[in-house]
């Protein structure tokens, strides 16, 4: 089962990615356990597409796309933005960046999917979460 969503640049619009989840996640048994993980990544992967990678910018989509195979699900989100590198984005969990407020996005993500990836140009996170049917 595929699902794709294209949405304009607006955090308003994060109430129809989270729909979009509830739906599929539903559609195709995915554990409760499960479902948390998935929804805090793509819900974290999506907001920084929006702030970071369009800048907010309302004429810039975002493309998340959510593909279930073999009892695994990888889900693909994907910004116009320029891109970032993911190795530079400091460890939230260090003493000197503990009051940051940036960064635990991409921590979040890499702690909670069982592989991440992101594409050379850094507007691309691809999240797969292994065996996560009930």
């Amino acid at each position: 089962m595929d699902t794709r969503i294209r949405i304009e640049s607006r955090l308003t619009n994060l109430a129809v990615v989270e729909k979009a989840i509830d739906t599929f996640t539903k559609d195709t048994l995915i554990s409760r356990e499960n479902y948390g993980k998935i929804l805090v990544s793509v819900m974290e992967a999506v907001n920084n597409a929006i702030i970071h990678g369009n800048k907010s910018d309302q004429t810039k989509f975002v493309e998340i796309e959510l593909k279930m195979t073999n009892g695994s699900l990888t889900v693909v989100v994907q910004d116009e933005g320029a891109g970032f590198k993911h190795i530079d984005v400091p460890d939230p969990t260090q003493p000197e960046n503990i009051l940051k407020t940036s960064g635990r996005g991409v921590f979040l993500m890499k702690k909670l999917a069982d592989e991440i990836e992101f594409n050379k140009k850094g507007n691309c996170v691809i999240m797969t979460f292994k065996n996560i049917k009930t």
